[in-house]
């Protein structure tokens, strides 16, 4: 009588012996083939005896089935191993350190605004805000503008498209910050009108204003700050003053000069650019246009409800970006538009 628990044990030693799928197909015929010891057994029982045979039966196939059981678990065992393997080998490492992220920093441009904001705020002035977006009242009507000033032309204004592809009536980019303080007055009288006198409007209007232009100084979409003073005996003189401290206190510098030179603006009169020099550095003794300004048209006053017999005011206009080129020494507009990192890490 053979020992099956013996045959088991040592076809489940040869499985586990080898680590090669071909080897252990191989090493299963010893056992399982036409001519393996199991298939030896089964063919041996025509031999036994009738009394015998049915019990030996019984044990190979209970033999058969512990080596088949064992063959199938070292395959299993086998596929596992090649899975990880090739898992090992396409794997990624994601403990290794990532690409390090570099510490940004404000526009320069921005930073120029937080600075205007900042200065202007000190000194009473509150800061408005409006659409870019703007009706052709507001933006041009309100302020003076007579219907056939160039500045509504196509050449220089931006219009918007209407639902069938013409030019949308009254609607356009705004060409300057000047709506917002339209809009502002607007506000501030409604607040006030159940008052014999209104109090002061201080305000600055900062934000993107758009242009047909650009060049190496203009930009199709750039910034301008406009303010606003508007009281009962506010001046020209009072225009210089804030203007002067403005500059002086933005530059940093004592060391400059200011002139105004006569101008003209529909929504100002008297009108003047302000002009600009320093005393000192590369651009010492040359002149420079940085703003515009005057005393508010009385037309521009009776367009938001305001008498302009009772009431005056001062209004000006000036460009964040020409003083950010001025403060940093950037010789072209289109520097801080372009994008280039290696152009703004300058200024983290």
């Amino acid at each position: 009588m053979h020992n099956f628990d013996e045959l088991v044990h040592a076809a489940s030693a040869a499985f586990a012996a080898t680590d090669d799928p071909d080897a252990l197909e191989q090493i299963k015929a010893t056992f399982l083939g036409r001519n393996g010891r199991v298939t030896e057994l089964l063919k041996g029982l025509a031999k036994l005896p009738p009394d015998e045979r049915k019990t030996a039966g019984a044990a190979i196939n209970r033999s058969k089935d512990a080596v088949e059981a064992a063959l199938n678990a070292r395959r299993e065992a086998l596929r596992r191993m090649a899975l990880a393997a090739r898992l090992a080998e396409e794997a990624l490492d994601v403990t290794l350190p990532g690409r390090g992220q570099a510490r940004g920093g404000l526009h320069p441009v921005t930073r120029t605004l937080e600075r205007i904001e900042g200065l202007f705020r000190s000194i009473g002035f509150d800061v408005a805000d409006g659409p870019e977006i703007e009706a052709d009242f507001q933006n041009f009507t309100a302020l003076n503008t007579p219907a056939d000033h160039p500045a509504r032309s196509m050449h220089d204004t931006f219009y918007l498209q209407d639902t069938a592809g013409g030019v949308a009536e009254g609607v356009l980019l705004r060409t300057h910050t000047s709506p917002i303080q339209v809009r502002y007055m607007q506000a501030h009288v409604a607040r006030y009108a159940d008052r014999k006198k209104m109090p002061e409007i201080r305000v600055i209007a900062p934000g993107r204003v758009y242009r047909v232009d650009s060049d190496a100084t203009h930009s199709p979409m750039f910034h301008q700050v406009e303010g606003l003073w508007i009281g009962e005996k506010v001046s020209f003189a009072d225009l210089k003053g804030v203007i002067g401290d403005f500059l002086r206190r933005f530059f940093e510098s004592d060391d400059l000069q200011v002139r105004f030179r006569p101008s003209f603006f529909p929504f100002t009169e008297p009108s003047a650019e302000i002009d600009m020099a320093f005393m000192s550095g590369a651009l010492k003794g040359r002149w420079l246009e940085i703003a515009g300004c005057g005393m508010v048209h009385p037309n521009v006053l009776r367009h938001v409800n305001i008498d302009p017999e009772q009431y005056i005011g001062f209004a000006f206009g000036m460009g964040p970006d020409r003083l950010t080129m001025l403060r940093y020494g950037v010789n072209d507009l289109r520097l801080f538009y372009d994008g280039d990192l290696r152009f703004l890490r300058q200024f983290v």
